[in-house]
């Protein structure tokens, strides 16, 4: 029994009512209509993370997890890294477009590619650099010639959410590799040096010094002819 009152104010007890099973429709219905959707696939893309396993991609399994459904790479004061660390695709690409966003907490990252991997998760090759104040949107030759395009970072710097999700759009055709962060072209880069590989894995760093943590999503891909 329920207890309430009438005009009067005199108590009563009442049966209990059930629950609306019609509001209570309503209320699921719009809880489903206010879930974020996930990003949807552009066409002509196909993803490379499912946004719940690492499935496709290798790396030091101490390093790398899934949080918050995105690739988290993360390392600690007691797990300095010795090195460069790299999670890299399984698959190799030649021409390609890239999608994908990415948050800094703090130092440097990066993704590479056509890249190629080495021994204890070493990868080398062209990185589009990721950095918590200066190299934001460089072109970088991991292992390799070190910065091949530069930019002004005052100029990418208003275009970025320092601290937030950013977005890299990563394009890969031929001899030429361009880059945009939010829109904004950072390098249209073409390479003159022959023998440079036209394909290679897709990879992500972490940056070798103080402890750092770098978050990655939505990873969309279309091959291109």
């Amino acid at each position: 029994l329920a207890v309430e009152r009438d005009d009067q104010g005199t108590t009563l007890l009442v049966p209990e009512r059930a629950p609306d099973p019609v509001a209570s429709v309503v209320v699921v219905e719009l809880a489903e209509t206010l879930r974020p959707a996930a990003a949807a696939v552009p066409e002509g893309f196909t993803s490379l993370f499912d946004g719940k396993t690492l499935a496709g991609w290798k790396g030091r399994e101490t390093l790398w997890k899934i949080e918050d459904g995105a690739i988290t790479g993360e390392s600690t004061p007691e797990q300095k890294l010795k090195h460069n660390e790299f999670l890299h695709t399984e698959k190799q690409y030649g021409d390609f477009e890239l999608l994908m966003t990415f948050k800094l907490r703090n130092h440097n990252s990066g993704v590479q590619l056509r890249s190629r991997v080495h021994d204890d998760f070493v990868v080398k090759g062209y990185q589009a650099d990721i950095a918590e104040k200066r190299y934001t949107g460089i072109l970088y030759e991991e292992g390799g010639r070190g910065i091949l395009v530069d930019v002004d970072p005052g100029e990418v710097a208003r275009h970025l959410n320092q601290g937030d999700w950013n977005r890299y759009r990563i394009v890969c055709k031929g001899d030429t590799i361009q880059a945009f962060v939010n829109g904004f072209q950072t390098f249209n880069y073409t390479e003159e040096k022959a023998g440079k590989p036209a394909r290679g894995v897709i990879a992500l760093q972490l940056h070798a010094g103080p402890a750092m943590k770098a978050e990655f999503k939505d990873f969309k891909l279309k091959r291109l002819k």
